[in-house]
């Protein structure tokens, strides 16, 4: 095998290793970053679907602080609309909330009856 075809294969090993080193050291870096926008994006995209169906957002958030305070005793530090069911009828329509109440972090369920918002779950 010729000397400068040898060079040339290390070289190429060593860029491909390097670029293998390189990607995963930038991929770690912005990782945390990548994720947060993720899930915001994943939140305004639930609070689209809520507005674009015509559902009050602060009548939800309302509800959802309200059964929160009666099931917890206390309004929840952070809610966060996660996700939205839009089924055909309204009593099959369901909101579900990330809620952070004392260091616990939840997920609350908001069904509709007769037009209200009823809870459905809190787990």
């Amino acid at each position: 095998m010729p000397t400068w075809l040898i060079i040339v294969l290390v070289v190429l090993l060593v860029l491909a290793v390097g670029g293998v080193i390189a990607r995963s050291m930038q991929l770690r870096r912005t990782q945390g970053a990548f994720r947060t926008r993720v899930e915001q994006a994943n939140h305004d995209l639930a609070e689209a679907a809520a507005a674009d169906r015509g559902w009050d957002r602060a009548t939800l958030e309302a509800a959802a602080r309200r059964f929160c305070a009666e099931r917890q005793g206390a309004e929840p530090s952070e809610l966060l609309l996660v996700e939205v069911l839009d089924r055909p009828g309204t009593d099959e329509d369901q909101a579900i909330f990330q809620i952070d109440s004392e260091g616990r972090r939840q997920h609350l369920t908001l069904g509709r009856q007769d037009g209200e918002w009823v809870l459905e779950a809190l787990e």
